[in-house]
């Protein structure tokens, strides 16, 4: 294979995105997976563009929440025993980062990608030819109890200063909006600018077919073989090698590994998260999709059915599968919802990458002139793809980037 100019390492959401990205921009990219395009965690999640997210998921730090998710006792979080001796150093330096002051720090520096998703997401899938899996059906929050809607006081007022609509709705209003859903919750919030994808792993591989439609290619390979090779990079594939004057890591949770060889160290870890797919009885339909707050699971209208999405499990990222929260969820999704047979033969399961400030990195490897990193999105990554594409190119090719770089760092340790 001739020598291309990008090599980009990963063709999940982020990696399809940068791909894409530079492809747009002239540049000859060689994207490299062992699977294909948007097979792993890019094809379980909630398929939320969230342009309306505002703090990220942070830590929890009120007593009585810990003392819940310690017991087992919230279907938002599960843990594996074995997995916590090797996670408290990274779970320690998440508890510190999710203060409320460094968690609305975050989301400040979050919010020019956040803001620039729908219109970063749009204009690839236009030019990929899959508008039509995006949809501008925004979001309903619903709270079981009155006090959890409160709990969001401090994302509404970011809300307003960053002029991100939203409404507040009683039961009624909420049901008005959403017939099928049924009475089991107090209060909800409509966040209108977060858009729904029917098939967020269709979408991913549609970027990966736009970076070969402007001349890129896709090939399975290991990139754990990177290694650097006459003044670039290589890589081996089934095609054989691939050489590039530039590599990009975009591995979501398995980008640690790789980027450690080349002195990258992070307080890193993986959320592990499941989903499940169910027909919905009769004629009950959802516009857009619907998390309940207090249960935390989403339910969302995907082109295979409804997916039941859920919380966090903290676990080493290869564990076996315990989709012991879909068994806690599943009762609380079909009580909201009138939800018939399972589509799945079992629950699928994905990892999300995260770093302890809940950042991800933007940046180009401490000492590597041409090696750049783009992972640890957390919840975000699928929304987040186009803007962090968008993003890494321009510093990549010199041009002036469209937000400050500086908060995603390597280097911020």
């Amino acid at each position: 294979m001739p020598r291309r100019e990008v090599l980009v390492l990963g063709a999940g959401m982020v990696g399809a995105s940068v791909a894409a990205q530079l492809a747009r921009r002239g540049v000859s990219v060689t994207v490299v997976d062992r699977r294909g395009a948007g097979e792993e965690t890019s094809f379980g999640n909630a398929g939320l563009i969230e342009a309306s997210r505002m703090l990220p998921i942070g830590f929890p730090r009120e007593a009585r929440t810990l003392i819940r998710h310690a017991l087992g006792l919230s279907p938002q979080s599960h843990y594996h025993w074995s997995a916590l001796p090797g996670l408290l150093p990274f779970l320690l330096q998440y508890w510190v980062a999710s203060g409320p002051a460094r968690l609305e720090a975050s989301a400040r520096a979050l919010r020019p990608l956040l803001a620039a998703a729908p219109e970063e997401h749009a204009a690839l899938a236009a030019e990929a030819g899959t508008a039509r899996l995006i949809r501008p059906a925004g979001l309903l929050q619903l709270f079981r109890t009155e006090e959890s809607l409160i709990e969001t006081e401090s994302d509404r007022r970011l809300a307003d200063e960053f002029d991100v609509p939203y409404e507040i709705l009683d039961r009624d209003a909420a049901l008005a909006r959403e017939p099928h859903l049924r009475p089991v919750f107090r209060r909800a919030i409509s966040w209108p600018r977060t858009e729904n994808c029917t098939d967020p792993g269709a979408l991913t591989k549609s970027y990966v077919a736009l970076c070969e439609k402007r001349g890129g290619v896709f090939v399975r390979g290991d990139a754990r073989t990177l290694h650097a090779y006459s003044g670039g990079w290589r890589v081996e594939t089934e095609a054989g090698p691939v050489d590039a004057d530039q590599a990009v890591i975009a591995l979501g949770p398995w980008s640690p590994e790789l980027a450690a060889r080349f002195g990258v160290r992070m307080p890193f870890a993986v959320k592990r998260g499941y989903h499940v797919h169910l027909a919905p009885e009769g004629n009950a339909t959802l516009s857009g999709g619907v998390l309940d707050y207090d249960s935390g699971f989403g339910l969302l209208p995907m082109d295979r059915g409804m997916r039941i999405t859920t919380g966090v499990e903290f676990a080493r990222r290869d564990a076996p599968p315990t989709p012991v929260q879909i068994e806690r969820v599943l009762p609380l999704a079909q009580e909201l919802f009138p939800l018939g047979k399972t589509l799945d033969d079992k629950p699928w399961m994905g990892s999300r990458p995260v770093i302890a400030d809940s950042l991800p990195v933007i940046d180009r490897a401490p000492g590597q002139r041409s090696l750049w990193l783009a992972f640890g999105h957390a919840h975000l990554g699928f929304t987040l793809g186009p803007p962090t594409g968008r993003l890494l190119a321009e510093m990549m090719l010199g041009e002036k980037p469209f937000a400050d770089p500086a908060p995603f760092r390597v280097d911020r340790f």
